[in-house]
């Protein structure tokens, strides 16, 4: 499906936005007039302007890699009068996502999408950045086709908020203070620690764990974004997806004793996230 003239692609992600006063004087003067700008790309078109960055740099000859220069957009919210921003961090995101890409992809491979001048010239330039000491942690993690199920466990089913509306706007997402996020996360190890033994905790956990306590600021707020899929995922999909709700509920279940339930969730989560992962084959 369409948005904006583009197909959006289809991949979540979970955002941290720092409030104001954690930047610093300089950043914080550019975020404020930022939010002022009624040139800024809206909420609404916010994803869809950031895909338009990527494409334009991807069918330059030859293509890029990453921009020249970070980002100076972000996502913003407002809560309490207060303002949270989410920097796009457009190019130390394509500098991560490249170094996986290469990583796991046969070299000749990777030759034919991207020509090694290019590659080396990114490569050069992220290795600069990183013995600069400048900060290497993103405030956006990405997913494509599907929502990593610990990225659930910070959320709570009443901030759920779906948009299915007759236009162009097509949104699930979540909403939490990262403090109450990482409360969640920590009973979450906790129940799994006693009822299954840390051998059997997944390693994902712990690592966004360690992400959130790294990157988010203690009054920071975290989203849970489903991105693009909503675009291609029908109403009554999105509409039955409480996958949050059955995460939490699982862990109580577990921590309660009713291994059954346990099972049943499992199950339907695992259901449903398969429904979607087999889309990304029939496309």
């Amino acid at each position: 499906m369409c948005h904006d003239a583009f197909v959006l692609p289809y991949t979540t992600y979970l955002r941290v936005y720092q409030p104001i006063d954690a930047f610093s004087p300089a950043d914080r003067d550019h975020w404020e007039q930022y939010a002022l700008s009624p040139d800024r790309p809206r909420r609404v078109n916010a994803l869809a302007a950031e895909q338009a960055e990527s494409l334009g740099r991807l069918l330059t000859t030859p293509p890029m890699v990453a921009p020249e220069q970070e980002s100076r957009n972000a996502y913003l919210r407002r809560v309490n009068g207060r303002l949270y921003v989410c920097p796009w961090q457009t190019r130390l995101r394509s500098w991560r996502a490249f170094s996986e890409f290469t990583e796991a992809t046969p070299v000749a491979l990777s030759e034919a999408f991207v020509p090694v001048s290019e590659a080396e010239r990114a490569e050069d330039h992220y290795r600069a950045w990183l013995d600069s000491g400048a900060q290497a942690r993103p405030g956006i993690l990405s997913s494509n086709w599907g929502v990593p199920i610990p990225w659930f466990v910070p959320f709570g089913a009443q901030e759920r908020c779906l948009v299915m509306s007759e236009g162009s706007t097509r949104t699930l997402l979540y909403l939490t203070r990262t403090s109450l996020g990482m409360r969640r996360l920590e009973h979450t190890l906790a129940v799994l620690r006693e009822h299954i033994g840390q051998s059997g905790v997944p390693a994902s956990i712990g690592n966004l764990q360690d992400w959130l306590s790294l990157t988010a600021h203690p009054d920071s707020l975290l989203e849970l974004d489903y991105g693009g899929l909503p675009y291609l995922l029908s109403n009554d999909h999105l509409d039955e997806d409480h996958s949050v709700a059955e995460v939490a509920e699982a862990v109580e279940c577990l921590a309660s004793g009713d291994a059954d339930r346990v099972v049943e969730l499992r199950e339907r989560l695992s259901r449903r996230w398969r429904s979607v992962r087999a889309l990304e084959h029939a496309n």
